[in-house]
């Protein structure tokens, strides 16, 4: 046993070897014996732990126990006593004689155990036998961890690539995380760190509540109605722009007010009851407006509390068809109602309905255009709008996945350069239905949607788009035909439009994305309802990453293409509130004044400069430790569509901003000299070198989005603290007839630092940021 420990440290892999070092045993016991598993345990300062009971088969018990490498002799020791020493026992009986009795020390414990071996993942396994991964499959895992060892668990999880989901559960001794990954995989965790105490299999799917009838669904939906905390009436808001909601549903009736549940024309009524196709449509996103994929909630327990409230505006009608020509004239409307009624409530505009069409690969649309300068608000106040990326509607065969994706470009209105445009990801593979044995998932988990358009093929000029990923579902491939078709488990679980009948159905595709996306948007306003449309959309995107599934893509895919597939990759709700604690993150909101008159002519007039406060002392001392520093920049345009002989998107966008890093060889009057330069009239000075960027300024300077990560060492970081804003060209400044010149500007510009775990930078940050970062130079060119 204690050689087989040895083995076990011997082999421990260095890249994520963590924690206390130390092994897992499993002990076999037969069941008539099992409540000596309590004896297994052994409290004191170096504890070693009972994780997990499970029946190994009908006669015996296994209990996995970790065991620290200081106590790595404790059981070999209870043998050696159990053969050399006795527990001696001494009694007197009523006649006064003595009797002694001897027992080997430790017998009933050393006589239990029939097999003691190494703990592999299985050791851990307590759910059913027969959904045991085959070997090398990878499959959703709940990894039940030992308390205040999720940091060593989430950090192996990441140096060895494998996708685990946002949510975590916590309780008294265990937390809770969801991971996607092979048995094989976990072994390795298991045998470098101290962290797993028990593993189960995530296959909680919708299929489960689909295949149960109305009455057991209505006793769900009932549940979750009973846990529901609803927020008051003035809370933000999800705006939905769709077919109508089902008011009624029981799930939507505490978060909609009858005054929020609105149509654009006045004949119209605000119910889903479309009869085009479209029905259910507005309900379905309603639900994952409101919860996300109903799946994870129902399978929850305790008081669920919603912060966001909903807003429908029916912009598709029971009967017939709308112009696709008015459908930006339907969007205003459909947005002023929602204003009108409750002119002071935040909220995320989420619209889910595109037209085909590529319009000449990126090129603006009446309609995208009409969503520019919507989101600008030039003459009210902006507004932050979620746009799918649009949906492939042909017949899906897996031979043509992903470069089907690429050839299909995004929808009108998604070109819209202020909206943040929403593609689809996927994290869904597993498939409990029956009736589909044999079917696989098409697409992998972490990468694109089966059905989720891209700006593969736009012209370079256009913006970069979709600007992010969300949960969109997969499809099922038949074996037989190699064909993709819909599979309950691989959806999200949402609201059905008619109640009464049933209160689940599925969605997905970039739709149930979008709904996502403005979900996103109404928590953060929710959690700080002041923030600019401007930042709540740099925030989504700076919280988005890669997948492992999206960078595997790099070596067959240029950059370009991959952000273009892509965006900036899948979001995260605790990324984008600032609440992790390796992250630090700083927002300004600020304007400038891009342009002004000189000598008759329109030319460059202010830039920015931000002094970024580093804990240059702390940085220093971490020296060559790799650390990130992510940047984005979030302003919206002033849009002026139409054709006029010009082939420069100047003719399009107002004007245009930049961020420039200062380098840290450059001196800080060198750098603001530089981009002075660059900013003016003047052919542009040669640049420093600036290397570590992730994308890049010749690829992240499309649209009016710019976000990118530089990589490198922190005492290189520490010298990188000044970030300049400066303006580019626009027909605010080539079309002076528009009398655009001297408007201001306004921006959101985030920065984040982020180190390895372990390191803490926002300490000293934050006693530094509050009275600095707001400062700032105005600079006229």
């Amino acid at each position: 046993m204690v050689a087989a420990g040895e083995t076990l440290l011997a082999s421990r892999d260095p890249q994520i070897a963590s924690g206390t070092p130390g092994f897992y045993i499993e002990f076999i016991l037969p069941s008539g014996q099992a409540q000596m598993v309590d004896k297994l345990e052994r409290k004191g300062k170096f504890p070693i732990e009972l994780v997990s009971v499970q029946p190994a088969d009908e006669q015996h018990v296994a209990a996995t126990v970790f065991v620290p490498e200081s106590q790595r002799g404790y059981y070999l020791g209870k043998v050696e006593a159990y053969g050399t020493q006795d527990n001696v026992k001494v009694k007197t009986l009523d006649d006064g004689s003595v009797v002694e009795t001897r027992k080997p020390k430790n017998e009933r414990l050393v006589a239990s155990i029939e097999t003691a071996r190494l703990a592999v993942a299985r050791s851990f396994y307590t759910d059913a036998a027969d959904l045991f991964p085959a070997p090398n499959l990878k499959a959703w895992w709940e990894a039940w961890l030992r308390k205040g060892t999720r940091a060593q668990f989430e950090a192996a999880a990441q140096t060895l690539g494998l996708p685990l989901r946002e949510t975590v559960l916590e309780f008294a001794e265990r937390e809770v995380r969801i991971v996607h990954a092979s048995a094989e995989d976990l072994g390795r965790i298991i045998a470098n760190t101290e962290t797993v105490a028990e593993l189960r299999m995530a296959r909680d799917t919708p299929a489960f509540f689909m295949e149960i009838d109305g009455a057991e669904q209505h006793l769900w939906s009932d549940d979750l109605a009973g846990r529901l905390d609803p927020c008051d009436a003035d809370a933000p808001a999800v705006c939905l722009l769709d077919s109508g909601t089902t008011i009624s549903h029981a799930l939507i009736a505490p978060l909609l007010s009858p005054a929020d549940q609105q149509a654009c024309e006045a004949g119209w009524h605000g119910e889903d009851v479309s009869l085009q196709g479209h029905g259910g449509h507005g309900t379905q996103l309603s639900g994952i407006a409101l919860y996300g994929d109903l799946t994870d909630i129902l399978a929850s327990a305790g008081q669920v509390t919603v912060r966001h409230r909903l807003e429908s505006v029916k912009i598709l009608p029971d009967h017939g068809a709308n112009d696709p020509d008015l459908y930006g004239a339907i969007t205003a409307r459909a947005i002023a109602r929602a204003e009108i009624t409750a002119p002071t409530r935040p909220r995320a505009i989420c619209l889910a309905v595109t037209s085909p069409g590529d319009h000449w690969r990126g090129r603006p649309s009446s309609w995208s255009a009409k969503l520019d300068a919507l989101a600008f608000g030039r003459d009210e106040v902006p507004r932050i709008i979620t746009v799918s990326a649009g949906n492939i509607r042909e017949a899906i065969n897996a031979a043509d996945y992903p470069d089907r994706n690429d050839l299909m470009p995004i929808e009108s209105p998604a070109q819209a350069w202020n909206a943040l445009t929403v593609g689809a990801f996927t994290e869904k593979s597993v498939i409990t239905d029956t009736s589909f044995a044999g079917w696989n998932a098409l697409a992998s988990v972490g990468d694109i949607a089966a059905r989720s358009r891209t700006s593969v093929s736009w012209h370079r000029d256009w913006p970069l788009k979709p600007d992010v990923m969300f949960e969109g579902g997969n499809i099922g491939i038949d074996p037989a035909s190699g064909m993709g078709d819909h599979v309950d488990d691989l959806a999200l679980l949402t609201t059905y439009r008619k109640p009464t009948e049933r209160p689940f159905t599925t969605t997905g595709d970039t739709s149930a994305a979008t709904a996502l996306g403005a979900r996103m948007a109404a928590q953060i306003l929710a959690e700080k309802p002041a923030l600019w449309p401007e930042t709540v959309r740099g925030l989504i995107v700076h919280s988005a990453e890669w997948t492992p599934a999206m960078t595997g893509y790099l070596g067959t895919l240029n950059r370009t293409s991959l952000v273009r597939r892509y965006g900036f990759g899948a979001p995260s709700l605790v990324r984008a509130l600032g609440s992790l604690d390796n992250d630090v993150t700083m927002v300004v909101e600020d304007s400038l004044i891009p342009f002004k008159m000189e000598k008759g002519k329109a030319v460059t007039d202010q830039l920015m400069v931000h002094e970024l406060v580093w804990p240059k002392k702390k940085l220093a001392e971490l020296g060559e430790v790799l650390v990130q520093l992510r940047l984005t920049l979030s302003y919206f345009i002033e849009p002026n569509p139409g054709e006029r002989g010009q082939s420069r998107r100047h003719s399009y966008a107002s004007h245009g901003l930049r961020f420039a890093l200062k380098p840290a060889d450059e001196k800080a009057d060198v750098f603001l000299r530089r981009i002075t330069s660059e900013a003016g009239p003047r052919p542009p000075a040669r640049q420093a070198s600036d290397t570590g960027w992730t994308i890049g300024p010749q690829l992240r300077h499309r649209g009016s989005l710019h976000a990118d990560i530089w990589e490198g060492t922190a005492a290189d970081l520490a010298e990188r603290n000044s970030i300049i804003i400066y303006p580019t060209g626009g027909w605010w400044r080539e079309n002076l007839a528009q009398d655009r010149v001297g408007e201001p500007a306004r921006y959101s510009l985030i920065a984040s630092i982020r180190a390895a775990d372990g390191i803490d930078l926002r300490t000293e940050i934050s006693a530094q940021i509050a009275p600095e970062i707001t400062g700032e130079a105005v600079i006229e060119v």
